[in-house]
């Protein structure tokens, strides 16, 4: 990372805040919350450039709390999704957030898959998480509409309302949470601190400046003057609410293909009892292109010019084939959805909003398949926090905290 010059705020000796989050999604009112926690009397700052909090990443997905079974033993995508489960169980059982530990099974449905199966059975072990092997008449046991040959139960999985624990972590925070600032301008000096504009002309200077915007998270840390070495990816994930909630008990996902971050389409009962079928993951044609008209150019050229963008086409294209069939072809989607529920049918399956996943994308073309958190002067960049973050975000936040308290104490 480096220093850029060309700055266009001038930094003060007059701070608003000790710490200034910039994104208000689960990540960024975390680390705020998690800083308080950490550092009483320390003054924090978010600002967050929509109406409200969690409109993005973090209000657009299922709602499962992951287990952590899917993720490289040591990684910390293992490490905080194991943790970050329990803790966000007591998180909502502390505050009276709705939420549920259903378990999930991982289903086979090819002979294919069973040794991808059998690896994900290791690496939960590894994990320390208790996994359950079934055959096939488990299966129906468990999911009667399920078919398959053979799966796993991973008992620690649930879901939750994560607007809702978002919502409380700001305000159990006791930060300064401010709505409708888009950040447009920083002016980060490593001797002084750094000072945002917003689009309405505000300035807040802050000691040490906390980057947890998530689709703009790139954006951001080269307004910082850094270079983050990767670029945001946005990859939509396309849903349908299942017309016959029956058919399904609770948690059922496919084996999924560890080439790919994406877990594959599969059907999540939530906590208000509706069931979730979906996402696929398809190119966006913005950061919050939550629809084939949704078209920014300036963002869609970014995402072009990078070159790792063009390596991923290359290597994946057959993937990316099928995703984008099931995309624009409903019959093409209800036929992967039928490998696992042969009962249902193209008129089960109701649209539903849309997300997209900030995929962070290294310039051979490399998916960061972990958590990315880096450092500058004075600054904390969170650049790679898909899936499992909302999970994982009460670790996410402590790490990003020690970092942000290092930074300013060492001020």
């Amino acid at each position: 990372m480096h220093y850029r010059s060309r700055e266009v705020v001038q930094v003060r000796s007059a701070y608003d805040c000790d710490v200034l989050v910039i994104g208000g999604g689960i990540v960024g009112l975390s680390t705020a919350y998690a800083v308080t926690r950490a550092a009483p009397g320390t003054r924090v700052t978010v600002l967050e450039k929509e109406q409200g909090p969690a409109r993005h990443q973090t209000g657009r997905n299922s709602g499962v709390i992951h287990s952590g079974v899917y993720y490289r033993p040591g990684s910390l995508k293992a490490r905080y999704a194991v943790r970050g489960a329990a803790e966000m169980v007591k998180f909502c059982a502390e505050y009276d957030i709705p939420h549920a530990v259903t378990g999930k099974l991982i289903v086979a449905t090819e002979k294919a898959e069973l040794p991808r199966l059998h690896a994900l059975v290791q690496r939960g072990r590894e994990n320390g998480i208790p996994v359950r092997e079934l055959g096939p008449a488990q299966i129906i046991e468990a999911e009667p509409e399920v078919r398959g040959l053979a799966a796993i139960h991973v008992g620690t999985t649930g879901v939750c309302d994560y607007g809702a624990v978002a919502r409380q972590l700001g305000e159990a925070s006791g930060a300064d949470i401010r709505y409708g600032a888009d950040v447009v301008r920083i002016d980060r000096r490593p001797d002084l601190g750094a000072a945002v504009r917003t689009a309405d002309g505000t300035i807040v200077r802050g000691r040490v400046l906390v980057n947890c915007a998530g689709l703009h998270c790139d954006e951001t840390a080269r307004l910082a003057g850094d270079d983050p070495e990767m670029r945001i990816v946005p990859f939509r994930g396309e849903y349908f609410t299942l017309a016959r909630p029956e058919l399904v008990r609770g948690l059922v996902y496919p084996v999924p293909d560890p080439a790919f971050p994406f877990l594959g389409v599969h059907l999540t009962r939530g906590i208000d009892g509706s069931v979730h079928v979906g996402p696929n993951a398809v190119p966006a044609l913005a950061r919050e292109g939550y629809g084939w008209g949704v078209v920014h150019p300036r963002e869609l050229g970014a995402t072009l010019s990078w070159p790792g963008s063009w390596r991923i086409a290359r290597r994946h294209w057959r993937y990316g084939a099928g995703e984008l069939r099931r995309s624009v072809s409903k019959a093409a989607f209800t036929a992967a959805v039928r490998r696992l529920l042969p009962a249902v049918t193209p008129d089960d399956l109701l649209p539903a909003a849309a997300g997209v996943r900030a995929q962070a994308v290294l310039r051979d073309g490399t998916l960061v398949d972990d958590f990315l958190i880096k450092e500058g002067p004075r600054t904390v960049h969170v650049l790679n926090a898909p899936s499992p973050a909302a999970t994982a975000s009460l670790p996410i936040g402590r790490e990003v905290a020690r970092r942000a308290l290092a930074a300013l104490a060492a001020s």
